[in-house]
């Protein structure tokens, strides 16, 4: 009997950490701790004003219905005041950008949030057609103005190797936000479309409030060794930035198809015989995906060459839009989703570390300000293109998609294969760019003075206790 005790002990304990509902949980549990660990307190800071704003972003996707059912406008009219929208936007991005690196990162943001706030809010009092469009016109600039300095200061204080998993949980938190307000926004318009616009601009103004009491500035020190660091410059360096304008452009391509998601594919399954409810479960589907697979897929591909994904989310997204011209039924539109909401999930995260990487310290602002306005310029001629191609070419346009997309494609490899595949090296730091996670480190350090003994709680070394995680 005493033998059998021991045998019977160790079955127990190899079926418990066998397969099972038990190690299943705290492989998931890991796992889901593995992806948030890590990341500094400021960037979780980030990631949460992040999904307040968008969480409460009810205006966009409401502001056609409420201009033609509620004040009585036409659909011209409206798409006139999107596209005022779109144009401030394209402004407001290169003009986050220029300010981000001169203002600061932090101050950028604040009076960005604080000026949609306010903008929102004259958006649902004002009347008149030509009050309306220029109110409209400065919502989509001022709320565009914050996003490139937010995406500076993500990459300030993320460090080079953690940068595409913070890009994604970002992402991540955009499409939940989106998903939130898109269904809310139907309940709360039924109460009054004036409560609408005044609920976006309180959650853009509690970003605000978050960013002025828990985000510190996070742009790089004008002076290192005492000398001066070169000054931000101007846009016209950024243009003269041969190698990233080329990655500008390709982002520029693959943006024009994935305008098709929002317009002409709506328009194609309509002369399928299909339903506008059908449609709408079926593009609903891409912001599903997003939030249930885009973190595992990360984790998937951690480690993995830039240039082997970014090729490969161009195919896919190329592609998957590419099959809708053998489409017919519900089904077969739902695959096609499928294969470019993976390209999608692949390309938004790793593309922004890239342009992060190519991108001077004291430059990153003006940079993704120029990244941000491709998205912006997309967003206005991938409509017009893809309606105008549509109408000439009937399904074959979507066999163009496929080519845009292989194009994109090479774009990105004979880009990218030049300057290696693989982040930089993460204990590299710009001498321009203080260690953001000890304030004793900033490029250099006098050899008589004594380590800083501890370090700031925004900051947090990554293996501490404080970082604070949405996974607990």
């Amino acid at each position: 009997m005493s033998a059998s005790r021991p045998s019977g002990e160790t079955t127990l304990a190899a079926a418990a950490s066998g397969p099972g509902p038990g190690s299943l949980s705290t492989r998931i549990a890991g796992a889901a701790r593995e992806t948030v660990a890590g990341l500094p307190r400021a960037f979780w800071w980030l990631w949460t004003s992040t999904l307040i704003n968008r969480l409460g972003g009810f205006v966009t996707v409401f502001l056609a219905l409420y201009l033609t059912v509620d004040r009585g406008y036409s659909a011209a009219y409206a798409g006139l005041v999107g596209a005022l929208y779109g144009l401030g936007g394209t402004g407001g991005a290169l003009l986050g950008g220029v300010l981000a690196d001169r203002w600061g990162r932090r101050s950028t943001m604040l009076a960005a949030q604080l000026g949609t706030a306010v903008a929102t809010a004259a958006l649902g009092i004002v009347r008149g057609p030509v009050a309306i469009a220029a109110v409209a016109c400065a919502v989509g600039v001022a709320s565009n103005t914050s996003r490139p300095a937010a995406q500076a200061m993500m990459a300030d204080v993320v460090p080079a190797r953690d940068r595409v998993r913070a890009f994604s949980l970002n992402y991540w938190a955009i499409n939940i936000g989106f998903g939130v307000s898109a269904a809310g926004a139907g309940v709360i318009a039924a109460h009054g479309y004036l409560l609408l616009f005044l609920l976006d601009a309180l959650t853009t103004a509690l970003c605000a409030v978050v960013v002025f009491v828990r985000v510190p500035e996070s742009m790089p020190s004008t002076a290192v060794s005492g000398k001066a660091v070169e000054a931000p410059g101007s846009l016209v360096d950024v243009l003269r930035d041969r190698r990233f304008m080329a990655l500008v452009g390709i982002t520029f391509l693959l943006g024009t198809v994935m305008q098709q998601g929002t317009t002409t594919l709506a328009v194609s399954m309509g002369r399928a015989g299909l339903t506008p409810s059908q449609y709408g479960l079926v593009v609903g589907l891409n912001g599903l995906l997003i939030v249930i697979f885009q973190i595992p897929l990360t984790r998937l591909t951690r480690g993995r060459g830039r240039t082997g994904l970014l090729v490969a989310a161009a195919l896919l997204l190329g592609w998957g839009f590419g099959l809708t011209a053998f489409a017919a039924s519900a089904g077969v539109y739902t695959l096609t989703v499928v294969v470019w909401t993976v390209g999608e999930m692949l390309q938004a995260p790793t593309s922004t570390a890239v342009v992060t990487e190519m991108s001077p310290t004291r430059a990153r602002g003006r940079y993704q300000g120029m990244y941000t306005l491709a998205w912006s310029a997309a967003s206005f001629v991938g409509p017009l293109a893809g309606g105008v191609a549509l109408q000439a070419w009937g399904g074959a346009m979507w066999l163009a998609c496929g080519g845009v997309g292989t194009v994109a494609a090479l774009g990105y490899w004979l880009l990218l294969r030049a300057r290696g595949d693989r982040p930089r090296d993460p204990g590299h730091r710009d001498p321009a760019c203080p260690d953001l996670r000890d304030p004793g480190r900033s490029g250099h350090r006098d050899p008589a003075r004594p380590a800083a003994p501890s370090r700031p709680a925004a900051y947090a070394s990554p293996s501490g206790p404080d970082v604070p995680s949405p996974v607990r």
